[in-house]
């Protein structure tokens, strides 16, 4: 589904990305993994058209795809939710997840999209009225991918989803990445959380210093002694 080759990317004169490859088949769950600064995010940002890539290609459904617009990108099946969740605190949680279904299958079905939200996270479909910013942090995360999955996406790109969570609330949020991951949908995730998602992910990528080092599944790179001493803290 997805193949990124050789992926540069530079802000200004200094080149963060220098090497970054590595491949997301249909209904895979795919992890980057890597210390802050590694370039991790910014390879996620090159994949959804919000960064320029100086270089490489990235084909998605056997088309290159690598310096389209961020929104022929959602067009073409790929939705990011973003680090930070990036919310509208003072609209309902229904306003948050409707304009997801911005582009133009999404639009037409928004009804259906939501029924199938509502089903994955019941307890937005109790919040529906509320106003996003009176939501706990977990069900903030919720919203957030439910508005991904309401642009339909054939790939969904989770970054840092975890962030700022309590461990119950991250134990909550992986839950919640398997039922998503349980309809069938491809997910590719970076997430500082390395415990937790090597025990979801098929297969994963460590990328340091801008370049992809190391590949395995989860099971291997989570037994992998430089991956535990690195990442892992044994």
């Amino acid at each position: 589904m997805l193949k990124v080759h050789d992926l540069k990317v530079s802000y200004g004169r200094a080149e963060v990305v220098h090497d970054v490859s590595f491949q997301v088949d249909r209904g895979e769950v795919v992890t980057l993994i890597g210390a802050n600064g590694a370039g991790k995010t910014t390879t996620l940002k090159a994949l959804c058209g919000l960064v320029p890539p100086g270089g490489g290609t990235v084909v998605f459904n056997g088309e290159e795809i690598q310096g389209r617009s961020a929104h022929g990108i959602v067009a073409r099946g790929i939705t990011m939710v973003p680090e930070g969740r990036q919310l509208f605190p003072w609209s309902s949680v229904r306003d948050n997840l409707v304009i997801g279904a911005f582009r133009g299958a999404a639009r037409r079905d928004y009804r259906a999209r939501l029924e199938q939200v509502v089903e994955i996270f019941p307890r937005l479909g109790e919040r529906l009225g509320q106003t996003a910013g009176s939501l706990s942090g977990g069900e903030q995360q919720m919203v957030a991918i439910g508005r991904g999955l309401m642009a339909a996406p054939q790939l969904l790109i989770l970054d840092e989803p975890s962030l700022g969570l309590s461990p119950l609330l991250v134990e909550q949020m992986f839950e919640t990445i398997r039922r998503v991951v349980e309809k069938g949908l491809t997910v590719l995730i970076v997430e500082q959380n390395i415990f937790h998602t090597l025990d979801i992910a098929d297969r994963g990528y460590v990328v340091e210093n801008g370049r992809t080092v190391l590949t395995g599944t989860g099971a291997q790179l989570k037994q992998d002694p430089s991956v535990r001493k690195a990442y892992l803290g044994h």
